[in-house]
């Protein structure tokens, strides 16, 4: 597909009115800590990542661009490929990217009421276009986020969560999130976690899978790891993707969170059995 000159500029204009900006960490891979309290620990020593690193509220940062091939636009229930390339600083598209937890980007669909949730992975052409054949299901604006790991011009590895808006042409109607609670059915399974996340503070979370009525022990790993962990936030839809301990953890999937603000969040836990992901949403609500 051809890239449209004057949709790249307006591209570069939104994003300069999104003026967000982005701050995305990936934790290091390792056991916590050993603290006074082993509820507690300090921020970024875990296994995992915390919901304060939110990111995705711009198409730009950190001198990387999402640029789409053409207008976001879709119609409801129709497939369409979407296509879009990560431009450095320098204009030119990047083709070098960090694999990580086996794919080398990740991308996580949304409506803008946090329905509709799709966790995605583009294949990428040789000249830097990423592509993935998409459908957006009902009416309304819907946040696409482009979930990577790239190289500064120093080498240095980039973690990064870039969005765009989609538009789906049609009368919108907002899905009523759940309320909160602590346990969710899902495909036959029902799903739990323990833990309160707590503002400013690093706390444990952890999930479990129960199937008629006994706990599931043999969780298979899905992209590297026994569970994954999308969080938004509900308002400014801020983004995290969190990857767990290496390890089950008395049988659960345990996470590691600490809120940057109080207010109401979406939690997209997934998970893999018999070959098959599931997803359990929650509702989190953070004092």
């Amino acid at each position: 597909m051809a890239f449209k000159g004057p949709f790249v500029a307006a591209g570069l204009v939104a994003a300069l009115l999104l003026g967000f900006g982005i701050a995305r960490a990936t934790a290091p891979q390792s056991t916590p800590a050993a603290t006074a309290d082993p509820n507690t620990i300090p921020s970024h020593s875990h296994g995992g990542a915390v919901i304060g690193d939110l990111g995705g509220f711009s198409l730009s940062a950190g001198g990387f661009t999402l640029v789409p091939s053409e207008p976001p636009t879709f119609t409801a229930n129709v497939q369409r490929t979407f296509a879009f390339r990560i431009l450095g600083a320098d204009g030119k598209p990047v083709t070098k990217f960090v694999p990580n937890h086996d794919k080398l980007m990740h991308f996580i669909v949304v409506r803008h009421d946090l329905s509709g949730f799709q966790h995605l992975h583009p294949e990428m052409a040789p000249d830097g276009t990423w592509s993935i054949p998409l459908t957006l299901g009902s009416p309304g604006i819907w946040r696409l986020y482009s979930d990577f790991v790239t190289l500064d011009p120093a080498g240095q590895q980039v973690p990064l969560a870039l969005s765009i808006d989609a538009t789906v042409a049609g009368d919108y109607t907002p899905q009523k999130m759940s309320d909160p609670g602590r346990s969710v059915a899902v495909d036959g399974f029902t799903v739990t976690y323990e833990g309160t996340p707590r503002v400013n503070a690093t706390a444990p979370i952890s999930f479990r899978v129960f199937q008629n009525g006994s706990p599931v022990t043999d969780l298979e790993r899905y992209l590297a790891a026994y569970g994954h962990l999308v969080v938004i936030r509900d308002g400014d839809l801020g983004y995290l993707h969190v990857h767990p301990e290496d390890q089950l953890v008395g049988g659960a999937v345990k996470f590691w969170l600490s809120a940057p603000s109080p207010g109401r969040y979406r939690m997209y836990f997934e998970f893999q059995k018999s070959g098959a992901v599931h997803r359990a949403e929650f509702t989190l609500d953070v004092q």
